[in-house]
This record gives structure tokens, C-alpha cells and sequence, in this order.
């Protein structure tokens, strides 16, 4: 979904669906139309005490295929594929039915971290479970609420920032279809959580920020006040150090501190690893105001090489202050 207003981003989001293009800097945010409850695929994980709320069971086609300069990615409708994919929301107790269908001319899969899921949806090769070239194959995705489980420990539930990528081009461990782009964002939401405005990810893939190097980074572009999301999401062979200037979050769950005793540091960079994911909300300019605010890796030779971007901040008349940003 390209950027809109925040009205206009929380009807799509209430009605479980989505439309349009990708633009540059933003992958479309899809909930998957819901479908009629068959008892398929249902169910919350093992032992959890929450078994009564199903949530809603969602199904989604996703499409992999070639793009521009050898890359490859995930999209919506053939294509409309994109770098990253479509970021996929759910909320605990929501099942996902994904029908993959493939467009390349090797044989490629979905894996996912952080939700539940059989063998026979892991999207590997061990498990049998990836897509040969013209063909087509459904994912389930479950995902649950909190809960005791059956031995009395605490079940933190699937709510989280998490991804999903390929499995199987180049090697069995899909590193191939992670240098070429086959990757994307997952969220679980808990009931409750704040809705963001607008919604932006950033995936250090090696040393490009979405596959985008050498000062080419995507510029994401926000108006003050408006209540902004970053998703992000290491892969590759580095580790890297995520900051924004001038924004700060609570390093937990959402990013948003529950209150005057919440004891979770505020922050402005996180260490991520690959196959790391998280995320977070901030208010845009707050306290700060309007301006064009670097994000980048703070690893000084990664920022150095290019690893760097815009997250233009401007007033409600769409001006900024200081004009156009220079890379350096």
C-alpha cells in the first residue's frame, strides 16, 4: 500500500485487505481476505490456555518472480513484486492460508519466523515443502495469544515484528533468494495494540538497505505528528546498528512505553544480527519538529559505503525545514 492518510491506512487495515502498488520506499500492507472457518489449520499452539479465541482465518496468494538485474521478490499480484514483499499483518489467534505461486524458473519457497506452522509448511527442502518453477503451494500460518501452558510456565504469544523469506535458491538455507531480494516483514499484533499512521521497512540485507546501495536508500516521508512504524530486519553475513536521529522508543514490544512504571530502556539504535527482526512506533518530530532525519548503520564503515537513508519529517503544509536533504 502506498502512503496515505492515516484515516484512509486503518480502513484498509479494519477491512482485511489491501490494494495498489508498492511504492519505492513502502511494501503493501495485507491482512488476506478473510475465508469461511472449515476447522483447517485452526488452533493456537500447544498447551496454551487460550484456545477458545480462534481469531479469524485469512487466506492470501503470494507470487514470486524475477525482477530487474537478476533480483527476485514477492508480490501481491503477478508482476507487482517488490523489495521487500508485502508486509503481512495478523493478530493472535488469526490463521494465515498463503497460496504461493511460482514465477521463477528455480524452484523457491515461503519460511517465516516467529508464527506457528507443520512441517509441511516450513518451506524447505528437509521438509519437502518448497515450490518447483510454475508451480503453486499453500502455507498455513497460526499464530496465538499469551497463555499458561500445560507445565504452569508462561506462553508470551506470537505478537511480535517478525519476516518471512525464501528457503531454497542458491542453497538449501535460500542465500541466493536472500542477495536477490525474496524477503519481507510480518507483523503480529496483539488485541489492543495502537494502530500506526504510517508504516516503513528496513531490511539490511549485506550492506544494502532493501537491496538499495551506495547512497541509493529509500527516503520514507512522514507529517509531523503523524504515528510512523519502522519494521526492521537484518539478513546476510554482517551484523548492523540500526539509529534514527532525533526519535527514540521503548526497546519491548511495540516500541510504545505502557506507562509511568514501565521499566523498558528508551533508545535510539539497536544491534541486529541476521535473521534479527524488530520494530517499533514514534511520534514524527516529536519534540524535534519537521526536518529531513538520517536513519543508517551506525557501524561507521557501513554508513561510510552508503548504508544510509531520509525519514523526511514534513509540516502539514508538506514543507520542511532546511529544504532538500544532500547525501555525502
Amino acid at each position: 500500500m502506498t502512503d496515505s492518510g492515516a484515516g484512509k491506512r486503518r480502513l484498509f487495515s479494519r477491512r482485511a485487505f489491501a490494494t495498489g502498488a508498492a511504492a519505492a520506499a513502502v511494501v503493501p500492507t495485507v491482512l488476506g481476505a478473510a475465508a469461511p472457518k472449515d476447522g483447517s489449520g485452526e488452533g493456537n499452539g500447544q498447551g496454551n490456555g487460550q484456545g477458545k479465541d480462534k481469531g479469524t482465518v485469512r487466506e492470501l496468494t503470494l507470487y514470486m518472480e524475477k525482477l530487474p538485474n537478476g533480483e527476485m521478490g514477492y508480490g501481491l499480484e503477478p508482476g507487482k513484486a517488490t523489495i521487500p514483499g508485502p508486509l503481512i499483518e495478523l493478530t493472535e489467534g488469526d490463521t494465515m492460508h498463503i497460496e504461493v505461486v511460482n514465477n521463477l524458473d528455480v524452484a523457491a519457497s515461503l519460511h517465516v519466523h516467529g508464527v506457528d506452522y507443520d512441517v509441511a509448511s516450513d518451506g524447505t527442502a528437509l521438509n519437502d515443502s518448497v515450490v518447483e518453477p510454475g508451480g503453486r503451494r499453500t502455507y498455513v500460518w497460526r499464530t496465538h495469544a499469551p497463555g499458561r501452558n500445560k507445565d504452569g510456565t508462561w506462553d508470551a504469544g506470537s505478537a511480535g515484528y517478525w519476516h518471512y523469506h525464501d528457503h531454497n535458491v542458491g542453497t538449501p538455507h535460500g542465500t541466493g533468494g536472500l542477495k536477490k531480494g525474496l524477503y519481507g516483514p510480518v507483523i503480529v499484533r496483539r488485541k489492543g495494540d495502537v494502530l500506526p499512521d504510517k508504516q516503513f521497512t528496513v531490511v539490511f540485507n549485506d550492506m544494502t538497505i532493501n537491496n538499495k546501495a551506495h547512497h541509493d536508500a529509500p527516503t520514507f516521508t512522514a507529517v509531523r505528528g503523524e504515528r510512523v512504524e519502522f519494521i526492521v530486519i537484518t539478513h546476510g553475513e554482517f551484523f548492523h546498528t540500526f539509529h534514527v536521529h532525533g526519535h527514540r522508543w521503548a526497546d519491548n514490544r511495540t516500541g510504545i512505553l505502557d506507562g509511568p512504571r514501565d521499566v523498558s530502556r528508551v533508545i535510539d539504535t539497536k544491534t541486529v544480527g541476521p535473521a534479527d527482526s524488530f520494530g517499533f512506533q514514534v511520534i514524527a518530530g516529536d519534540h524535534v519538529g519537521a526536518g529531513n532525519w538520517m536513519y543508517h548503520c551506525h557501524v561507521q564503515s557501513h554508513s561510510d559505503m552508503g548504508m544510509a537513508g531520509i525519514f523526511v519529517v514534513t509540516e502539514t503544509d508538506g514543507t520542511v525545514p532546511g529544504g532538500t536533504p544532500h547525501h555525502h
